[in-house]
């Protein structure tokens, strides 16, 4: 397939070559665009076709359900059975925004799009590009993350490129994303509300919309269910580079401590070490390539940071990563969610 790479200014939409992109989706193809959160591979979402190619052009399993973009709040009560009370004032607070919301899905979304299920996951992003080739497609546009299916997520084209050229139609380049995690996922199917996937939209923001919430176990842990997931990232090993990725959680002084054990330890066996620190800790490790995913004090930093600083130990060709765990609070939560399972669950405590 040939790809072609589009360059748009997001601040200035050349409106000639967003139709362009548009076209391609009407006409059943891929196109991976910028959203606020990180890059998605989008298509039809009503087009059965289109979305099982965004299954093919990834890698990724059929059981693993896509998130579906709109551009107005008006465009979801067609794709939906009907829009719970509770999921107006979510709307009003957080859309266009980083929350994907699940609800019961209408028929004129195909179970390809749906993973099989009943249900959907929907979003309205707030990307000034992404909302722009919604509207022009005039679709709700189907679109996970466009990476190759168990990588790290792309915060920019250049990662797009890296993992699709040859498998979809078009890549509009629009520089680098701003949250850099995926969105919040909330299923509004069950009471309470359940929190699928932590992102940029917090836990307490939430709550302080809906009230009590519940948090599915799969946070905590490796889903193992035979059930298919409800929502992205739930079920399989996500978000990892070609390196084994190691966790140490505990008091920063220990972490330090054992980083640097464990790092000196497996270079005596041959293995190359990358180490994922923070600007507090950077200094304190040298002979190995370090990384610092950002500023503990401001969390944000090292979400947009992430899949990056994941990427980058793969071009420095690193075997063993060994990365500190930040404070699992706020977008902290979301940040140990994609580090976690980037690690395969592979944590050490001290």
């Amino acid at each position: 397939m040939k790809t072609e790479v589009i360059t748009i200014d997001k601040d200035n939409i050349d409106m000639d070559k967003l139709k362009y992109a548009a076209d391609v989706i009407k006409q059943g193809g891929l196109v991976a665009f910028p959203t606020e959160t990180v890059y998605g591979l989008g298509a039809n979402a009503l087009n059965e076709a289109a979305a099982h190619n965004i299954y093919e052009a990834k890698g990724r399993p059929s059981d693993n359900p896509l998130i579906v973009h709109i551009s107005a709040p008006d465009e979801l009560r067609r794709l939906v059975k009907s829009i719970p009370a509770k999921v107006v004032p979510l709307m009003d607070r957080f859309w266009p925004g980083p929350l994907t919301i699940i609800m019961e899905k209408s028929d004129i979304i195909p179970k390809t799009t749906t993973g099989g299920l009943d249900t959907v996951a929907i979003r309205m992003p707030s990307h000034p590009v992404a909302m722009a080739l919604i509207r022009e497609s005039g679709l709700p546009i189907a679109a996970p993350s466009a990476n190759l299916s168990g990588k790290p997520s792309p915060t920019m084209a250049q990662h797009v490129i890296h993992d699709l050229y040859g498998r979809v139609d078009v890549i509009i380049d629009a520089g680098n994303v701003n949250i850099g995690l995926e969105s919040t996922i909330v299923d509004m199917t069950v009471n309470p509300p359940m929190l699928l996937r932590p992102g940029g939209i917090t836990l307490h923001q939430l709550e302080e919309v809906l009230g009590d919430m519940a948090i599915d176990p799969a946070l905590s842990g490796p889903n193992i269910s035979d059930k298919p997931p409800k929502a992205p990232g739930m079920k399989y090993k996500h978000y990892s580079p070609e390196a084994d990725v190691i966790i140490i959680e505990g008091s920063l002084d220990r972490v330090v401590e054992n980083i640097n054990r464990l790092a000196r330890e497996y270079s005596q066996k041959g293995k190359k070490v990358g180490i994922m620190a923070t600007e507090q800790t950077k200094q304190k490790y040298s002979g190995f390539t370090v990384i610092s995913m950002g500023d503990r004090n401001i969390p944000e930093t090292i979400a947009s940071n992430l899949f990056t600083d994941l990427r980058k130990f793969d071009e420095e060709g690193v075997e063993i990563v060994l990365a500190e765990a930040v404070d699992a609070e706020d977008i902290g939560l979301a940040i140990m969610n994609r580090m976690n399972k980037a690690a395969g669950y592979n944590i050490i405590k001290v």
